[in-house]
């Protein structure tokens, strides 16, 4: 079932625009919308954005196993973004083997081996933190305050 509604939601004095622009029903029959923050003002293009929204919501179990996902043009409307946009980062995700597309059926939620995808954000973490441990070193901080920083970040999210 796909929705269109709009929320504005204010973060570093930039304002997003929400759209709920999917809903998963899990066997309870109870819905489950997915939200998907798209924003013209992040250095990330739109395509990626949904991309990892969407492998968030698959590594996270909200997206499970054979599971459909809004049509290419469905999702393009109710983003207001353009087709291509959306086809890149289905094209992405599938390139990736998060997603499967089967022609005239649509896109599902591809079986995805747990552990590899672990694997695969451990990876991106441990580059990430490498960044930040040079970039310490760099404003000459202290194993401590970086960890005390780490913290905080850790415990916000």
């Amino acid at each position: 079932m796909s929705t269109n509604s709009r929320k504005f939601k204010k973060v570093d004095n930039t304002v997003l625009t929400v759209y709920t622009v999917y809903e998963q029903y899990i066997r309870n029959e109870v819905a489950l919308p997915l939200n998907i923050i798209v924003s013209n003002s992040s250095d990330k293009p739109i395509y990626e954005q949904i991309a990892d929204q969407i492998k968030d919501h698959i590594m996270k179990g909200l997206l499970k196993e054979s599971e459909s996902l809004p049509s290419i043009r469905s999702l393009a409307k109710d983003l207001n973004i353009s087709v291509i946009t959306t086809k890149r980062a289905y094209d992405e995700l599938e390139k990736e083997g998060f997603i499967i597309t089967i022609a005239g059926k649509g896109s599902y939620v591809a079986a995805q081996n747990k552990e590899l995808l672990r694997e695969s954000r451990i990876k991106i973490v441990e580059g990430k933190l490498s960044e930040a441990v040079m970039a310490a070193k760099s404003a000459e901080l202290t194993l401590d305050e970086l960890q005390e920083m780490l913290k905080i970040f850790y415990e916000e999210a």
